[in-house]
């Protein structure tokens, strides 16, 4: 039998399981036709109008039939599906069911549905829909629904609660309400009256920096208002009072963060120190605090960050009742589950640290790439045993921050998927990766996804890369995104394509996934620039020019990209719009010619291993830089740049230039000086000319700057040597980072 019949029967198979006519299924609906209601309690609540409304809704779009909805058991009749606490149901269960539970159960002629404290009920109603009648919520679109002549119910009895306090996959499809009640999930937004790095907002430095630096972190002897100062009454003041304002302005929150910003620079004042040292982590100072404040909240549950510089737990000292922590594992990289990455080592640690002090632990989970969110990231492989591995070792609650609201790699099937397992982590992620692809993108088309998410999964367990969530496409060039391989993936999207042909909605669907491909072969033409697979071509003249029809190629990736919903390509906020302005500027620019090309590169010092562009050859590749670090840049890392170019013969040298990178946010830097020697052996080198750099004030900006030195000479080999700074700039201060400096080509002309 063919694979797409198979899964098409598997699919038909659970949508119809439950009309296998046994003596004991209700026949809700057939041919048209119902003598079922749907009974709400005489003064129904707000979610029990609601969940009778959805329940009503979607009976009539599977069947035909609009089932009536009456007020009180009296109006029942012979067979009804009881909603919320109607006088049966609450005889039916009478046990209080958990906060956000459900109870599915049928009960003679009459199918219950209750639910616990908040959601459940519609939690509840949802299941069944899903379950039962083979309807389906895949994205923020309407949900699938089957056409049905007859809809029976099984004999049930179902009772489920969520197995985290706290669940969201953070992606686009959580904008829906109805997605995030039909999987159970959760927003940050409806839950935190504040959230994530919040000491800026408590005590904002814009108002109190300049008048009270004391409130701030004493950093290397001097005050910076990166953090707070933890030991300081005044600060402890001001954040009470400022969250009193807030609980005030929204008693309904339910979590409120006291957390570090989103940087370094710690305080290391006397007070705060000796609380730190005694504790033997930076964490003491904050739980300290922390718990001084949740004090005056005894009704409140308070959530701190353990991130960055507060990851380790304190070595005795235990967070309130109605503190929660929330830990971070951002360090660790997502080709393997957590359990068994090497990365991922400090994170188990931590948890296990953590857990032994509290049992309120939240858990912060990265699930994309951040620098590239449309790159493809095969880590589907991970999800489902990272969620588990959490569960069982007791975390209370998972923020798995995908893309935000914007459109990312298969963010409808990762958003599905970690729904999916945040409600139930032992839930068969391949039998629910199947039915997703074979339902949203149609039988036909999705065959070819599901082999291509098999094969691009298979390519990266082989290749033995890491996948780093702040990676790129660029530098998986020769690995599981080779050319090679994107034709391979090419094919079977054309494949794809073609079997959605006629149907404008799977057609839009399929050309949106396939734009991590489009993305990859246009981020890689950068990388190869001049060479095969660039976006340069030399016409018959032997003058470089733009290949044809790339520009439109691009143009055509922006549309759509637009079309998808895709407002930012990458965290840092490149918007579609930006991307194009990006490529026109390369495209106009042309290449840069150099007699170096393709010459031989010797270094002093290693580069920095982390960022291997092409080696050496990367400095004679003769492709620019742009503003992207991570590939074209050859950096190095705490050591000067010297550079030998070996051009093979003597030649004529009018000019010498090269581009250095200023991208402060990842602490690269300008160089302070640059020297420029000649020779003609390789051993007496004598001098061309000397550059130096003026020094930038405060900013966080990225740009490229060119280093020119013109003089005219003869040689073979050119030295450059390019010293960075020996210390980071009092405004960018870091105690774990050195200067690092970066330089995509040496040009001589």
């Amino acid at each position: 039998m063919p694979k797409q019949w198979l899964y098409r029967c598997i699919l038909i198979l659970s949508v119809f399981s439950s009309c296998s006519g046994r003596s004991q299924d209700l026949v809700l609906v057939s041919n048209k036709t119902s003598s079922y209601k749907i009974v709400i309690p005489a003064d129904p609540t707000a979610l029990e109008q609601k969940s009778a409304k959805v329940l009503q809704d979607y009976i009539q779009r599977v069947s035909g039939v609009q089932l009536p909805v009456v007020r009180g058991d009296a109006s029942a009749g012979n067979a009804a599906l009881y909603l919320g606490h109607t006088i049966k149901g609450d005889k039916v269960h009478q046990a209080k069911l958990p906060a956000e539970g459900y109870l599915l159960q049928t009960k003679g002629n009459d199918i219950i549905i209750l639910g616990g404290s908040g959601k459940g009920l519609i939690y509840g109603v949802y299941a069944l829909l899903e379950n039962y009648l083979g309807c389906k919520k895949f994205n923020n679109e309407p949900a699938y629904t089957p056409e049905l002549q007859v809809v029976k119910i099984p004999a049930l009895h179902e009772e489920s609660k969520p197995q985290f306090e706290y669940r969201e996959s953070y992606y686009p499809a959580c904008a829906d309400a109805e997605y995030l009640q039909w999987h159970q999930l959760q927003k940050f937004e409806d839950l935190w009256g504040l959230w994530g790095h919040s000491y800026n907002k408590l005590v904002p430095a814009q108002v109190y920096f300049k008048t009270h630096p004391e409130y701030y972190a004493l950093v290397k002897g001097v005050r910076q208002p990166s953090q707070l100062c933890l030991s300081n009454d005044e600060v402890y003041k001001l954040v009470v009072s400022d969250l009193k304002k807030r609980m005030a302005d929204n008693p309904d929150a339910i979590y409120w963060s006291v957390s570090q910003n989103d940087d370094i620079g710690y305080c290391e004042c006397d007070k705060c120190k000796a609380v730190n040292d005694e504790q033997q982590s930076l964490s003491g100072s904050l739980i300290k605090f922390v718990n001084r404040v949740a004090a005056n909240f005894p009704n409140q549950k308070m959530t701190t960050l353990a991130y960055s510089y507060t990851h380790k737990a304190p070595k005795n000292l235990k967070p309130a009742n109605n503190v929660y922590i929330f830990l971070s594992n951002i360090e660790a990289y997502r080709d393997k589950p957590l359990s068994e990455e090497g990365t991922a080592s400090q994170f188990r640690t931590d948890l296990k640290a953590w857990s032994g002090l509290t049992p309120n632990i939240f858990v912060w989970d990265y699930i994309t790439e951040f620098t590239n969110y449309l790159a493809p990231f095969p880590n589907f492989s991970t999800l489902q045993p990272n969620i588990q591995y959490m569960k069982d070792n007791g975390v209370r609650g998972i923020f798995a921050q995908g893309s935000g609201d914007t459109y990312s790699e298969f963010a409808e099937l990762r958003c599905y998927l970690e729904a999916k397992l945040l409600a139930d982590s032992k839930a068969d992620v391949k039998k629910l990766t199947g039915d997703f692809m074979l339902t949203y993108y149609g039988a036909k088309a999705g065959k070819y996804l599901v082999e291509y998410l098999d094969l691009l999964q298979n390519k990266i367990q082989t290749s033995h890369r890491r996948l780093d969530i702040y990676g790129n496409p660029i530098s998986e060039w020769n690995s599981y995104l080779s050319p090679e391989l994107l034709d391979q993936y090419s094919q079977l999207f054309d494949k794809a394509e073609a079997a959605a042909e006629g149907n404008i909605t799977l057609q839009n669907r399929v050309t949106r996934a396939r734009l991590p491909l489009e993305y990859t072969v246009l981020q890689q033409a950068r990388f190869y620039g001049v060479e095969k697979h660039g976006m340069f071509v030399k016409d018959n003249s032997g003058a470089w020019g733009v290949k044809p029809k790339f520009e439109d190629k691009v143009k055509r990736f922006v549309e759509n990209c637009k079309n998808a919903g895709v407002t930012e390509l990458s965290e840092g906020g490149l918007t579609p719009e930006k991307y194009l302005a990006e490529w026109q500027g390369i495209l106009k620019a042309g290449v840069i010619p150099t007699k170096a090309l393709g010459a031989g590169v010797s270094l002093q010092y290693p580069n920095a291993e982390d960022y291997p562009a092409k080696g050496t050859r990367t400095l004679t590749d003769g492709n620019a830089g742009y503003t992207d670090f991570s590939y074209n840049w050859l950096c190095f890392y705490g050591v000067p740049m010297v550079a030998i170019v070996d051009m093979g013969k003597p030649q004529a040298i009018k000019t010498v230039k090269m581009h250095f990178l200023d991208d402060p946010r990842h602490w690269i830097f300008l160089p302070e000086k640059i020297k420029i020697e000649v020779s003609d052996d390789g051993l007496k080198y004598r001098s061309y000319q000397e550059l130096t750099s003026a020094v930038g004030g405060e900013h966080f900006e990225v740009s490229v700057k060119e280093f020119t030195a013109k003089a005219s000479t003869t040689a073979r080999y050119i030295k450059v040597t390019a010293v960075n700074s020996a210390v980071l700039p009092e405004w960018r201060f870091s105690t774990t980072k050195k200067s690092m400096l970066a330089c995509d080509e040496i040009y001589v002309q």
